[in-house]
């Protein structure tokens, strides 16, 4: 008896995906609900879980496939299979068997760890996880390439290099989610009339604050104090004193919201993504950090959600953590503005008719001229300028 594998109902709206990786081989035992396999939809992984415990049977579709939720994409048959076992001999002589990376340690691997952990040649079962009940993090792995741990799983032999005066070219077939993210940043600037306006601000005041309290905030709410809970908080005094920023227009009208729901960008191993920190207006520091520290652990491992990636009326990406000094971020439709935050470094100003070196960053606030007037724009900059520079701003709600 065998039980079909099936798209699972993937989010609002979205009625296909990309099969981006099966986890189990036909006949490997699969357990009910564990992983075996992984699609790419238009923002986040997801991954498949297993309908029931059996065999991993026929896999009816082919990684990099597109599939329709519903859609029967392979079978569980009964019966309690076999994973390869780790004595079996290996195709080279001597070699230790490429299947140990396939025993108990495998159940646990989501899709970037996976992923990783190829990348790499680990052995993924000589790794103790740190992840929820055992479950071994892109965190985990690194360390132990970076220290020697684990063994190394055989792979196979890499072509031999070509001369240095080859001229080689690859063709890789663009992830849903890089598709997604091309179209939607086109769309923005064939739809928005969009423009950026700029401003610095001296970091000076919020260094010191960190600099004086990171420790006693650490220790108190076991989250290191960042920017981004400054930055955070001085846009939601911005927009709630500009707030067609936090607009949105659709159709003939103009939506006005008297939340704030921030998409904070952050990195992913297949590009960034944008999850939402919600109702930031009525979060404390501590709650922000913590939201944003679990979006960038959730986004390394592959396991933000649709409802991560929902909504969002304003956003702040910053390109600093990079490197960039200046830039002009595309705005992240619906939404009507965005603010990029940038590197900082020491600049000579004059501050009481001295020249002095100060840590000034370049912030960048592109936005939709349809609804948003440059005046508003640059009081909009101003007034996350005037906060970060007096951080007490952010107390008193000035």
């Amino acid at each position: 008896m065998s039980t079909e594998i099936k798209v699972p109902v993937l989010g609002e709206s979205i009625t296909e995906a990309t099969l981006g990786q099966w986890l189990k081989k036909p006949g490997e035992a699969v357990a009910a609900d564990e992983p075996i396999a992984s699609l790419e939809t238009d923002k986040v992984a997801v991954e498949v879980m297993a309908p029931s415990a059996g065999v991993m049977g026929a896999q009816l579709v082919e990684e990099g496939a597109t599939v329709n939720v519903g859609a029967v994409i392979g079978a569980i048959e009964a019966g309690s299979g076999a994973v390869a076992a780790v004595a079996a001999p290996a195709p080279v002589a001597a070699a230790p068997a490429p299947v140990a990376a396939e025993e108990a340690g495998d159940l646990t691997l989501s899709p970037a760890v996976r992923r990783l952990v190829l990348e790499l040649g680990i052995d993924p079962s000589q790794i103790k996880g740190t992840g929820k009940d055992g479950r071994l993090t892109k965190e985990d792995v690194l360390a132990a390439a970076k220290s020697g741990g684990g063994e190394s799983a055989p792979v196979a032999a890499a072509p031999a290099a070509a001369p240095a005066s080859a001229r080689a070219e690859e063709r890789v077939k663009m992830t849903r989610l890089r598709q997604t993210v091309a179209k939607r940043l086109k769309d923005a600037q064939n739809t928005a009339a969009m423009l950026t306006t700029f401003n610095d601000v001296d970091m000076s005041a919020v260094i010191e604050a960190r600099a004086k309290y990171k420790d006693l905030f650490e220790k108190k709410h076991g989250v290191r104090l960042g920017f981004m809970g400054f930055f955070a908080k001085a846009a939601c005094l911005a927009l709630k004193d500009v707030p067609s920023v936090n607009g949105a227009i659709e159709g003939d009208e103009i939506i006005y919201r008297n939340y704030m729901d921030i998409s904070v960008a952050v990195s992913a191993p297949n590009g960034l993504v944008v999850p939402v920190l919600r109702d930031v207006q009525d979060k404390s520091f501590a709650e922000i950090e913590k939201g944003i520290g679990d979006f960038g652990k959730r986004a390394k491992d592959g396991t933000l959600t649709m409802d991560d990636m929902k909504g969002g009326t304003f956003t702040i990406s910053n390109g600093g953590v990079f490197g960039s000094l200046m830039s002009t971020p595309i705005i992240n439709p619906p939404q009507s503005a965005v603010l990029g935050l940038h590197r900082i470094e020491d600049r000579p100003v004059v501050v009481n008719g001295q020249i002095v070196a100060r840590p000034m960053m370049y912030l960048a606030l592109s936005y939709d001229h349809r609804l948003i007037d440059g005046r508003e724009a640059v009081t909009f900059l101003k007034a996350i300028k005037d906060a970060i520079e007096d951080p007490t701003r952010l107390l008193i709600d000035l």
